[in-house]
């Protein structure tokens, strides 16, 4: 499986994941300029900007770990641009910065969930 199958797979894998948790699949994909979002959600808590990771096995570290504080500031940027062009909406909603990431391990598939993985930071 090549990388973009992977990440495609992981993709749909994440989004079936929150949806088992009640969630509401706003957006998937979402550009903003040269900037993406994987997926936005909805559920009770929120609304949600969730990163992806996905690997196949053997992967030399856990998919998370790749989101780091560039990454961060990028989704971070992007959130703002989704809010921004929806006025006053999302106004009195809290907002999540989420990971998935998912491992395929031969014929399974292993998906840790981190739910508000960072604070984002404004410097």
């Amino acid at each position: 499986m090549d990388r973009k199958e992977t990440g495609k797979r992981g993709e749909d894998a994440a989004c079936l994941y929150l949806l088992g948790l009640g969630h509401s699949i706003l957006e998937r994909n979402w550009r903003y300029g040269h900037l993406e979002i994987d997926i936005i959600s909805a559920d009770g808590s929120g609304l949600h900007f969730v990163e992806v990771k996905s690997r196949t096995a053997p992967a030399a570290a856990d998919p998370e770990l790749n989101v780091d504080r560039a990454k961060q500031r990028r989704l971070v940027q992007a959130a703002l641009g989704y809010l921004h062009g929806r006025g006053h909406a999302f106004a009195d909603t809290e907002v999540n910065f989420d990971i998935i990431s998912i491992l395929f391990e031969h014929n399974n598939t292993i998906i840790n969930y981190y739910p508000q993985a960072f604070i984002p930071i404004y410097d």
